[in-house]
């Protein structure tokens, strides 16, 4: 069973800011109740007191209604709610006209005036804001505080209520109303950019793989292009030489020969440089990519180029894998990679922030195939690779791979020195 804490952090940025919305809206109604529902029993008595409460309980269990229905609206997750925000409307007018009434013709007692105006002020100023929530124009948005506020102007006014009073209560009502209206614009707003950010780098992350496939696809195409077009002719002429019997025909096959034996190790160098993963390449290729995905990401690399091929090309896979857990699970806001050479080993660790649940569970888990492939190939040269949860939401890979013992008076050198003399050897 999840605590609320883990629901909370499992949720991605967009997820928490949505929540966020609709419940700040969710409490305004609550707020509505609490502060002048349950109130009006003391001073209205317990049967009007009793009925202005129900009333109100009606209005705040509308108005959270409408929240839920207008912000899934917003998400296009439902049609727009018309009808309920009507009936809001009708409610909310309904009920302040009420109250003024309650207030102009009730029982002459202050707290019946204190209690009506109470209701009044609060229903009014929630009503249209919350309606507000359900419009797309921002201008409909402010219009509808202000159509309250006239409206309220017009009851006032023709239930005796002196012009000044009148003027000035409808003034109320159209700032308090307007301020409610705006936060609800500008809380749609922001849902709606905070979505369509997370949906942009979702999609830069698509295109550098993207771009990724295209560059493999063009060196392939320059590699075989050229020759395909050549064995095609040569077969061609081939097959007519051999059809009149002449003995070029041989000739022209040899070639042929040579020309696939020739392709074949040109697209195998295609392919190991691209499985040959360059550590500094990776380093900095991450490093971009998280960072046009809108991540911080550190690098603490110095020691980076004087490590043996072998272990820069494992170590490069390592990072490229750790990237790409990074963009596809969780949702991160910082990324750590740092590199250390320690008694005789090297040490690669990659911590990142914002890691779901599901995203441990589908790749950046220790069950992920992915990592396992990357054990496989750590293991070839002895290394290891570590990955789990590090506390706070946080999340660690950990590579460990040992460096080749230096013979002779090398191996008393510091780590560092040993892996240059190894580099500088290594073809």
């Amino acid at each position: 069973m999840r605590t609320p804490g883990r629901w909370w952090r499992h949720k991605t940025t967009p997820e928490k800011v949505e929540s966020y919305t609709r419940w700040s809206f969710h409490f305004f109604a609550v707020m509505e109740f609490f502060s002048v529902g349950l109130t009006s029993v003391a001073p209205l008595g317990p049967r009007l007191g009793g009925a202005v409460m129900l009333v109100v309980a009606v209005h705040a269990g509308l108005c959270f209604v409408t929240v839920s229905r207008a912000i899934d609206w917003t998400r296009g997750r439902r049609p727009q709610p018309t009808g309920l925000m009507w009936t809001l409307a009708a409610v909310t007018a309904a009920i302040a006209a009420t109250a003024i009434g309650l207030a102009e013709l009730g029982p002459d007692r202050e707290s019946v005036d204190t209690a009506a105006g109470g209701v009044f002020g609060v229903i009014l100023i929630f009503g249209p804001g919350i309606i507000a929530l359900g419009v797309r124009s921002r201008r409909r948005a402010f219009a509808i505080a202000g159509g309250f506020a006239a409206g309220t102007w017009v009851i006032a006014f023709s239930l005796g209520a002196p012009v000044l009073t009148a003027l000035f209560t409808a003034l109320i009502v159209l700032i308090g109303g307007t301020f409610i209206a705006f936060t609800a614009v500008f809380s749609v707003w922001l849902l709606n950019s905070v979505f369509e950010l997370d949906e942009a780098r979702e999609t830069r992350a698509r295109l550098a793989v993207a771009e990724e496939r295209l560059r493999f696809g063009r060196d392939l195409h320059d590699v075989m292009g050229r020759n395909l077009a050549v064995i095609a002719l040569k077969s061609e002429l081939a097959v007519q030489l051999a059809q009149r019997r002449r003995p070029e025909a041989v000739t022209q096959m040899v070639e042929v020969q040579r020309l696939a034996h020739e392709s074949q190790r040109e697209v195998r160098e295609v392919v190991r440089g691209y499985r040959e993963a360059d550590l500094g390449s990776e380093l900095a290729g991450a490093q971009g990519v998280l960072a046009a995905a809108g991540i911080d990401c550190t690098v603490d690399a110095a020691t980076a180029a004087v490590l043996p091929a072998a272990v820069q090309s494992a170590l490069g896979w390592v990072v490229r894998e750790a990237a790409t857990n990074v963009l596809r699970h969780g949702d991160a806001r910082r990324c750590a990679v740092r590199l250390q050479v320690l008694e005789g080993r090297v040490v690669l660790s990659v911590e990142n922030d914002g890691v779901s649940e599901a995203g441990t569970e589908s790749g950046s888990g220790p069950s992920g195939s992915g990592l396992a492939g990357l054990r496989e190939r750590l293991a070839e040269i002895d290394g290891t690779l570590e990955a789990g949860p590090a506390g706070q939401g946080l999340f660690r890979l950990t590579a460990e791979i040992p460096l080749p013992e230096q013979p002779g008076p090398s191996s008393a050198v510091p780590a560092v020195v040993a892996a240059r003399s190894v580099s500088e050897v290594t073809p």
